[in-house]
């Protein structure tokens, strides 16, 4: 599918041009998403997404196809896999800069293509799903936008103590249902929940079907289960054979 999405930051485009590139400063804008490596043209990461009751994590790498500065235009890749099933997730995203004013108006494009769990939720959810999206990242790119280093003699009078180094807290998984909010979501949650229902049904099968293979590796001897009420079939022939021998006697033996 494609989608298209347009915002505006306060800023130059000659300012917002190499934020936009740095991976790393604009992934918090990005909702569940994880940056693990970056080498300024391959990104390696993951993004967690929640489909009602069912969290998805999607890991794999986005690598950037074009960066041309005077055109101020990219060109993005991405590739990513379940990192718990089958279902994958291709991205082509291509982003323009220009003028307009004052500012920088941003125009970005979107060949999406997704298999598995969110997929069931069409066009329709996930376009306005990525409404909301861009406009929450507008919001925060813009934000980051407006901080401004301070400056280094009063950066270094005003830095605390340095801390021991911390992993960084991993950010909360991408709600589809949360995040398209309203009409939407009263759509979108029947799928939820025949999501949902089916991953506890391939659960639970999974669950029986571990048990059934410990039971048969255990050296245990199946037992022969009997329909009560009816006699095996061995039992019913032994039957047959000792009445034919009773009659066979009482014929060469008459009464007396």
């Amino acid at each position: 599918m494609e989608l298209h999405h347009e915002f505006t930051v306060p800023v130059p485009v000659e300012e917002a041009w190499p934020v936009l590139l740095d991976i790393e400063r604009v992934a918090p804008c990005l909702p569940g998403a994880v940056v693990e490596e970056y080498d300024g043209k391959t990104v390696t990461g993951s993004v967690k997404v929640k489909v009602g009751p069912v969290t998805v994590t999607y890991r794999g790498t986005a690598v950037f196809e074009e960066q041309d500065a005077a055109a101020h235009r990219m060109v993005l890749v991405a590739n990513g896999r379940e990192t718990r099933g089958q279902g994958t997730a291709r991205a082509t995203v291509t982003g323009t800069l220009s003028e307009r004013d004052g500012g920088t108006a941003v125009s970005v494009r979107t060949d999406l293509t997704v298999t598995g769990r969110p997929a069931q939720f069409g066009r329709g959810v996930l376009a306005e799903v990525g409404d909301r999206l861009v406009s929450r990242f507008a919001d925060c790119l813009a934000a980051r936008l407006a901080e401004r280093p301070e400056p280094a003699e009063e950066a270094a009078a005003s830095e605390p103590p340095r801390a021991e180094p911390r992993e960084a807290e991993e950010p909360p998984p991408l709600d589809l249902l949360r995040t398209a909010g309203g009409p939407v979501a009263r759509r979108a949650a029947p799928v939820a929940a025949a999501v949902a229902a089916l991953v506890l049904v391939v659960l639970r099968l999974r669950r029986r079907g571990r048990a059934a293979g410990g039971a048969g590796e255990s050296g245990r001897r199946p037992t022969r289960r009997v329909t009560r009420g009816r006699r095996p079939p061995w039992r019913a022939d032994a039957g047959r054979a000792s009445r034919r021998r009773a009659a066979g006697r009482r014929a060469w033996c008459p009464r007396r």
